[in-house]
C-alpha cells in the first residue's frame, strides 16, 4: 500500500507543523525545509492515491514499491532525528535533521519525475474505470448481514425442530455448509424469533471458530445465564463449566455454538449441558465439517444449507443493491445476471452487491458482470475468494488500509467500535482534521455498507456502531494481503511461566514473522504482546533496519493473566517511534517514567490499581491522542483516583481522556490576562472527571468535548455545597452526551443549567428522586436517556405536564420503582422503552399505547405482570388501527428466584466497555439484529 505509507508520512510531518506543537520550538530552524517537503509529499499523496485509485497497471506495480519504500524509510528516519533533537537539542543533532530532511526531499523530487511519466501514462486509461472514490450514503443503510432474505422453508423446519415436543435429552441440531454459505445468518434468525423468546427460559450464544478458546466460550454463555461478577472472570475452566451446567439446571435452554470446526470441541463442551430435568432444551451448532454434525446430532434434525436457487439469489441481491427499489429494466437484467455467476453463494452475492450499491451508471454493472464472469470456477470456495478479491480491489487506500487492520485481532474476535477507530487515528490512517472521528465513521459504515464489516452491537438508539467483526474469510484475505503488501510485519511474544524470562519484550526475544494462532494461544498461561513492525526496507541502513525495537510502532496486549508492569517497563525507552501501546491487561502500580520519552506516541492505554499520580513531564508527549487508565475488573468499586499536573493542559491533540475517576486542574494561564487559560481545543470525550473538577475555568479549558461523564463519588459535598459547580456545564456548547455516575446532592435547580445542544443523558448511582426528571424533561433536545442503577430513588414516578419533548429512547433499570402514572403527552415521540431488573413494577401506563411512535418495548428480567402490560399496549394499538408495538420479553423474574439467577444483558452503551478489553468476550447472546441492543457498559 504505497498510498497508507506516504499518508502515515503525511501525518508526521503536519504533526510537526502544527501551530500549538511543542515542536516549534526545536524545529523552528528547519521551519521552511518542512513546509517545503509537506507540501511536495502532500502532492505525492494526492497522485499515489489517484493511481491506485485506477489500477494503472505494468510499470505501476514498481512505481508503487519504490514510492512505499521512499515513504515508509523517510518517515523512519525524520522521527528518528526528531527524537534525537528533542532528547540532546544540540548544534550536532539539528545538522543530522537538517541532512536528513535535505535528502528526504531529493528521494520525493526522484519519485515525482518518474511518477510524471507515469501520469502521462495513466490518462490514456479508461475514463470509466470502476475503482471510482464514491462515498455510499449513510442515510439508507443496508446491513443484509442481520436481515435474512430467503431460506424461508429452510427457516420454518428449523423452528418446528427447535420447539418440537421431543421428550428425553436436549436434542443437539447442526447446521452444516460451507462457509459464506449462511449458517450463522439463519442461526441468528431463529434465535431471535419471537416463539423462540417465549418457548425457552433461557438462550446463550458463543462464537467458537478455528482459534477457540473454551474459557471464552463458556464466559460467553455465562452472560446469559448467571449475573456475572468480576470475579467469575478470573475462574478456571473447570469451575466456569460447572457453573454454567448448574445454571441451566432444571431449565428448558437454547445454546448456540456458533462455527465449530472440530470434533475435540464439541467433545469438551458437550458435559458443560445437562441432560436431565431439561426436557425441551436444544443446542444448535454450525459448522463446515459433516463429521463434526455426524458426532454432535440426531441425523433427521441435521441441516445442510445447500446454495440459493435462482430466484433467491436475485432477491438477496436486490435487497442489498438497492433495498427493494424499483429497478429499470436495463439494470435488472444485468443484475439477475450478475447474481446469477454468483453461483447461489450468499456471502458471495451480498459482497459483490456492496461493491455496486453506489454505482448509479449501467456501465459499471456491465464491466462488474464481466468481472465475475471471469471468476467462474467450478470451486465455491475458489469462487468467494476471487469475488472477495474483486470487491477488496474496488476499495479506496484508504478504505483497504482500514479493512486490513481488522487482520491484527484474533480470528472471530468481536472489536470495540470506538478503539477500533481509534487506533486507526493513531497509526495515521485518516487525515488530520477537526473531525476525525467522524472520518472515522464515515469508513467504518462505507465498510459496513459494502458488506465486508458485520456489525455485532448497534447503540441501544440504533445510531451508533458498538462492536463489528468480519468474517473468517475475509479476515483470512486481510492477512494474506497485510503480508503482500508488506504493509507491516506481526510478531508475537509469548509470555511464559518463568518470571525472570517472561515479562520480558526485548530485541532478543521478538522473532518477526511469528505469530500464535489457533490452539496456540491455550498454551500461553500469561497472554501474549504482538507488535506491528515497520518492513526491512532497502532505504535504511542495515543497523536501522536490524534493530527491531525502533521498527516496532504499535503494541498490543491480548490474552494476558495475572500480569504485572515489570519486565517491559524497562525497555519501553527503546522503543522510539511507538505509537500504539494498548496495555490495558498489565497493572501498574505507579505511572512508568519511560513512557515519557515515546514522544510519537499517539495512542496509551494502561490499567491500574492503586491511585496514580501523572508526572509533570506527561508534556512531553505531545502527538497523544487517546489516554485511556482503566480499573482491572476485579478492583471496580475499589476508589481509584488518577491525579494529572497542570502540565496536562500541554497535550494539545489530546482527543479521548477515559479514565475511572481523574482530578484535573484549572489549565494555566496563557498570557498576563488571567482570564486566558489553555485548553483541549481537539477534546471529544472526557470521563470520569471528578466532580469537584467541574469549576468554570476547567470547563472552559474543554468547551468543545462532545463526551463528558462527572463522578460524583467520595466527594466533600460541604465544601462545594455554594459553589453551583454543575451551572458551569452551561458553557460546553458542544456537548452532546452527558453521564453523572455516583451521589449528586447538588443536581441543579433548573433545565437552563444544561447545554441546550445536549441529546443523551445517562444517570447511575446518583440517587435522585423521580421528581428531579421533571428538570430532566425540560432539555430541548434530549433523545435519550438512561435511568440506571439506582438513579432514582422512590416507588412512585409522576411526571407533571412538562414533557419529553424529543425523546426516543428510554431505558430504566434497577430500581425500587413500584407506580408509574404518564400519559402519551409526557413522552410524544418516544419510539423505544426499555425496562430491566425492574422488579416491583407491575404496569406500564396504558395511555403509552396512544404513542403513534412506539416501536418497541423491550423487558428483561422483570415481572410477568409487566409483560402482560406490555401486551395489553400492544393490542390496543391494534384495535386503535396503529402499526402495534413489537414486545420483546426475555428472562421473566420470579419473585423467588434466586439471585444467582440474574442477568446483567443491559448495559450502558454511551460510556462504552470497549475501554475495559480491546477485544473482549464477544457477546454474541445479544440480539445483533435489534437496534435496542445492549452495547457495553463502561466499568470504568
Amino acid at each position: 500500500m504505497a498510498h497508507a505509507s506516504v499518508a502515515s508520512l503525511t501525518r508526521t510531518i503536519e504533526s510537526l507543523l502544527t501551530s500549538n506543537s511543542p515542536m516549534q520550538s526545536l524545529t523552528c530552524d528547519h521551519r521552511e525545509e518542512i513546509s517545503d517537503l509537506h507540501a511536495k509529499i502532500s502532492t505525492l499523496e494526492v497522485v499515489v492515491k489517484n493511481y491506485e485509485k485506477n489500477n494503472v497497471c505494468g510499470e505501476m506495480t514498481d512505481f508503487k514499491v519504490e514510492v512505499k519504500e521512499v515513504a515508509s524509510a523517510a518517515e523512519h528516519t525524520i522521527q528518528l532525528r526528531v527524537t534525537e533533537v528533542v532528547l540532546a537539542n544540540d548544534e550536532k543533532t539539528h545538522e543530522r535533521l537538517s541532512d536528513t530532511l535535505q535528502l528526504v526531499a531529493e528521494d520525493i523530487d526522484r519519485i515525482w519525475k518518474v511518477s510524471t511519466k507515469i501520469q502521462d501514462k495513466g490518462k490514456q486509461v479508461s475514463a470509466g474505470s470502476l475503482v471510482q472514490d464514491f462515498s455510499s450514503s449513510t442515510n439508507n443503510i443496508l446491513n443484509v448481514n442481520n436481515n435474512m432474505v430467503g431460506r424461508d422453508d429452510q427457516k420454518e423446519r428449523l423452528l418446528e425442530n427447535l420447539t418440537g415436543n421431543y421428550s428425553g435429552e436436549p436434542k443437539v441440531i447442526p447446521i452444516v455448509g460451507m462457509g459464506g454459505i449462511g449458517k450463522t445468518t439463519l442461526a441468528k434468525e431463529v434465535y431471535n424469533h419471537e416463539s423462540i423468546l417465549h418457548h425457552f427460559d433461557v438462550r446463550a450464544w458463543a462464537t467458537v471458530s478455528q482459534q477457540h478458546n473454551i474459557k471464552k466460550i463458556l464466559l460467553s454463555l455465562l452472560q446469559s445465564t448467571i449475573k456475572m461478577d468480576d470475579a467469575i472472570k478470573t475462574k478456571g475452566e473447570a469451575e466456569l463449566a460447572d457453573m454454567l451446567q448448574k445454571s441451566l439446571k432444571r431449565k428448558r435452554y437454547l445454546i448456540v455454538l456458533d462455527d465449530i470446526w472440530s470434533c475435540e470441541v464439541w467433545d469438551g463442551m458437550r458435559r458443560c449441558f445437562p441432560t436431565e430435568d431439561s426436557p425441551g432444551s436444544r443446542i444448535l451448532l454450525t459448522t463446515r465439517n459433516n463429521e463434526v454434525a455426524r458426532d454432535a446430532g440426531i441425523e433427521n434434525l441435521s441441516m445442510q444449507m445447500n446454495f440459493m436457487n435462482q430466484d433467491e439469489s436475485w432477491n438477496l441481491f436486490k435487497s442489498a443493491a438497492f433495498s427493494n427499489e424499483v429497478l429499470s429494466f436495463e439494470f435488472e437484467t444485468i443484475g439477475k445476471k450478475i447474481a446469477e455467476k454468483c453461483h447461489g453463494l450468499p456471502l458471495t452475492i451480498v459482497v459483490v452487491a456492496g461493491l455496486l450499491k453506489s454505482k448509479g451508471a449501467i456501465e459499471d454493472w456491465e464491466s462488474v458482470a464481466k468481472d465475475v464472469t471471469s471468476f467462474i470456477t467450478n470451486d465455491p470456495d475458489e469462487l468467494c475468494s476471487h469475488v472477495l478479491g474483486l470487491s477488496y480491489n474496488h476499495l479506496t487506500s484508504d478504505l483497504i488500509t482500514c479493512l486490513l487492520h481488522f487482520g491484527i485481532f484474533p480470528e472471530d474476535s468481536e472489536i470495540p467500535a470506538k478503539n477500533l477507530m481509534r487506533s486507526w487515528m493513531a497509526e495515521g490512517f485518516l487525515k488530520l482534521g477537526n473531525d476525525l472521528e467522524a472520518e472515522a465513521e464515515k469508513c467504518l459504515q462505507e465498510l459496513v455498507d459494502r458488506c465486508l464489516v458485520l456489525v455485532c452491537k448497534k447503540s441501544l438508539d440504533g445510531t451508533k456502531i458498538r462492536s463489528c467483526k468480519v468474517h473468517d474469510l475475509i479476515y483470512d484475505l486481510c492477512v494474506i494481503e497485510i503480508q503482500r503488501e508488506n504493509i507491516f510485519i506481526m510478531n508475537d511474544t509469548v509470555l511464559d511461566y518463568s518470571y525472570s524470562e517472561c515479562r520480558y519484550l526485548s530485541m532478543q526475544k521478538m522473532q518477526p514473522f511469528k505469530r500464535v494462532t489457533g490452539d496456540e494461544i491455550d498454551y500461553c498461561p500469561y497472554g501474549l504482546y504482538r507488535e506491528l513492525l515497520t518492513p526491512v526496507h532497502r532505504q535504511l541502513r542495515d543497523h536501522d533496519n536490524n534493530d527491531l525495537l525502533k521498527r516496532t510502532h504499535s503494541i498490543f496486549s491480548f490474552h494476558l493473566k495475572d500480569s504485572y508492569f515489570s519486565g517491559l517497563q524497562s525497555e519501553l525507552i527503546h522503543f522510539k517511534l511507538l505509537k500504539v501501546l494498548e496495555l490495558r491487561d498489565i497493572l501498574i502500580d505507579n505511572f512508568p517514567v519511560q513512557i515519557l520519552s515515546l514522544i510519537w506516541l499517539r495512542y496509551l492505554s494502561l490499567q491500574c490499581h492503586v491511585n496514580l499520580d501523572i508526572p509533570p513531564e506527561i508534556c512531553k508527549l505531545w502527538n497523544l491522542q487517546t489516554f485511556i487508565v482503566q480499573v482491572p475488573p476485579v478492583f471496580i468499586g475499589r476508589s481509584v483516583l488518577i491525579t494529572y499536573p497542570e502540565e496536562i493542559w500541554g497535550l494539545m491533540q489530546l482527543r479521548h481522556l477515559k479514565v475511572s475517576k481523574f482530578y484535573l486542574p484549572n489549565p494555566p494561564n496563557v498570557s498576563a490576562d488571567k482570564g486566558s487559560h489553555m485548553g483541549f481545543s481537539n477534546i471529544q470525550t472526557i470521563s470520569y472527571l471528578s466532580l469537584d473538577c467541574c469549576t468554570n475555568e476547567v470547563i472552559l479549558g474543554i468547551q468543545n468535548v462532545k463526551e463528558l461523564g462527572i463522578n460524583g463519588y467520595e466527594i466533600n459535598f460541604n465544601s462545594i455545597r455554594d459553589s453551583g459547580l454543575l451551572n458551569n456545564l452551561v458553557h460546553l456548547q458542544q456537548l452532546e452526551t452527558l453521564s453523572f455516575i455516583g451521589c449528586f446532592p447538588l443536581f441543579p435547580a433548573s433545565a437552563s443549567a444544561f447545554p441546550a445542544t445536549l441529546k443523551k443523558l445517562m444517570l447511575r448511582f446518583t440517587l435522585l428522586s423521580w421528581s428531579d426528571l421533571d428538570i430532566i424533561a425540560e432539555l430541548p433536545n434530549l433523545e435519550v436517556l438512561k435511568v440506571m442503577d439506582y438513579a432514582c430513588r422512590g416507588e412512585e414516578w409522576h411526571p407533571n405536564v412538562r414533557r419529553f419533548a424529543r425523546l426516543k429512547l428510554l431505558l430504566i433499570e434497577y430500581n425500587d420503582l413500584k407506580y408509574w402514572k404518564a400519559t402519551d403527552d409526557n413522552f410524544p415521540v418516544l419510539e423505544r422503552l426499555v425496562l430491566n431488573e425492574c422488579r416491583y413494577l407491575k404496569e406500564i401506563p396504558i395511555e403509552f399505547a396512544e404513542i403513534h411512535t412506539l416501536q418497541l418495548i423491550e423487558l428483561t428480567r422483570c415481572l410477568p405482570e409487566l409483560g402482560e402490560s406490555a401486551t395489553r399496549i400492544q393490542k390496543e394499538q391494534e384495535d386503535l388501527g396503529n402499526n402495534p408495538v413489537d414486545v420483546r420479553i426475555s428472562n421473566p423474574y420470579d419473585e423467588f428466584d434466586d439471585d444467582e439467577d440474574d442477568n446483567d444483558d443491559y448495559d450502558d452503551d454511551d460510556d462504552d466497555d470497549e475501554e475495559n478489553s480491546y477485544v473482549d468476550v464477544a457477546k454474541d447472546n445479544d440480539n445483533e439484529d435489534s437496534d435496542a441492543d445492549a452495547a457495553e457498559r463502561d466499568d470504568n
